[in-house]
């Protein structure tokens, strides 16, 4: 009989090392607590990793896709009331970044299979007042990126991905964020790479990393952007930056991270590749102790060319015979933590916004009402998800489903 846990087997977690608890100190001791030395380490490391020429940190994934927005408008003359495509399914924040703009996110359905934005449904929206297009890397693995970066450069877009949620694979042998004009991610406690709150803006442009990186800092002169920006100085050097160094060039933002956060990231990208094989692990024997089940749950699917870093597994109930919610809930009694598949379009906010549109998505509303994601992060091994898979048999046995392959 199985035996239910004490601890919850929650949808993220992180492994805190030695390595990052001698890093956070040297913060400490240096007495340095705005961008610095571990910061600039973390953004080089960032780019590096991402093919990136510039990268721009921020205190969070959704600083990062406001500030690349507000870069965009200003930089090509957006006007307000101008046009994002976005998914249909995404975390709230995709979508929120383009209203504080003053944009106006579109919304595109998703693929039956990844739930990613389908590249079909994205050139059905585009009109005269489209300004560009926001692809979102859910849970771990890229969106078909060709044939989106194909519709921009026909229509003359701009690209910008929401990679909060994917970090450290590949895409059609490319690094994913790689693509885009900008691509912004998250390194939120539950993410890939963690620094418990920050995020990431990358790009090729100096013109937009140059502003972006005025945004995030109230909107400062470039000149000084750093405590240190003025050391060694002297003579007209000295003068010019001194003269500029409380200067602010346009109405900017309190974005910054901080040095605890990016000794924190440089910590985790020491252990990036054991991280992703774990998650892997964890992900392959979830999908082999589910797989019998197949006939009731939409298990994950990724293509070919793309790899799976498992931020989350998601799942989509696709029988009748019980509902999403009345799986979540014996999951979550038996201590296995889930979450809802963003339940984006008709949250209250947005039905106000919007009205009640969710009925023109019907793959992302069935997405929104039938999915959910647990956890595949770290601090699982297989004594855990051991028993997610025996508490998933027992749903099954208590509802009287036996699996397809006959498997107890």
């Amino acid at each position: 009989m199985l035996k239910k846990r004490k601890k919850q087997i929650g949808v993220g977690g992180m492994v805190v090392t030695p390595l990052h608890k001698r890093l956070v100190a040297q913060v400490l001791d240096s007495g340095r607590f705005s961008y610095g030395p571990f910061l600039k380490r973390f953004e080089g490391e960032f780019a590096r990793r991402h093919q990136r020429r510039f990268a721009v940190s921020t205190n969070s994934g959704t600083s990062a896709l406001i500030a690349a927005l507000a870069a965009l408008k200003k930089i090509d003359g957006w006007k307000d009331g101008d046009e994002v495509i976005v998914p249909a399914l995404t975390f709230i924040a995709t979508s929120n970044a383009v209203l504080h703009n003053g944009l106006w996110p579109v919304f595109a359905d998703v693929d039956p299979r990844t739930f990613h934005i389908n590249p079909e449904e994205v050139e059905k929206h585009i009109t005269k007042r489209t300004r560009a297009i926001m692809p979102v890397h859910l849970w771990g693995v890229s969106a078909e990126m060709r044939p989106i970066m194909n519709i921009a450069r026909r229509h003359g877009l701009r690209v910008v991905e929401d990679s909060c949620q994917t970090l450290g694979v590949a895409h059609r042998g490319a690094p994913v964020g790689s693509q885009g004009d900008i691509a912004c991610f998250s390194t939120y406690v539950s993410h890939i790479v963690t620094t418990g709150e920050g995020g990431m803006l990358l790009t090729n442009d100096p013109q937009v990393a140059v502003y972006a990186r005025s945004l995030i800092s109230h909107g400062r002169d470039n000149i000084y952007m750093a405590a240190d920006d003025d050391r060694g100085l002297s003579g007209e050097r000295l003068r010019e930056v001194m003269g500029r160094r409380f200067q602010f060039v346009t109405a900017g933002f309190n974005y910054r991270a901080t040095e605890i956060g990016g000794a924190l990231g440089v910590a985790e990208f020491e252990r990036l590749e054991k991280n992703l094989a774990t998650r892997q692990r964890n992900a392959g024997q979830l999908l082999k102790g589910l797989a019998p089940f197949a006939e009731y749950l939409q298990l994950p699917w990724w293509p070919a060319h793309s790899e799976h870093s498992f931020m989350m597994f998601p799942i989509a109930v696709k029988s009748r015979k019980f509902s999403r919610d009345e799986m979540t809930h014996y999951l979550e009694t038996w201590s296995v933590e889930t979450r809802p598949m963003y339940p984006l379009l008709s949250q209250p906010v947005y039905k106000k916004l919007f009205g009640n549109i969710a009925g023109q998505y019907p793959v992302a509303t069935f997405a929104q009402k039938n999915g959910f994601f647990i956890g595949c992060h770290p601090e699982l091994g297989k004594p855990e998800t051991d028993y997610v898979i025996a508490v998933f048999r027992e749903f099954f046995r208590g509802n009287g489903l036996a699996p397809v392959s006959g498997v107890a």
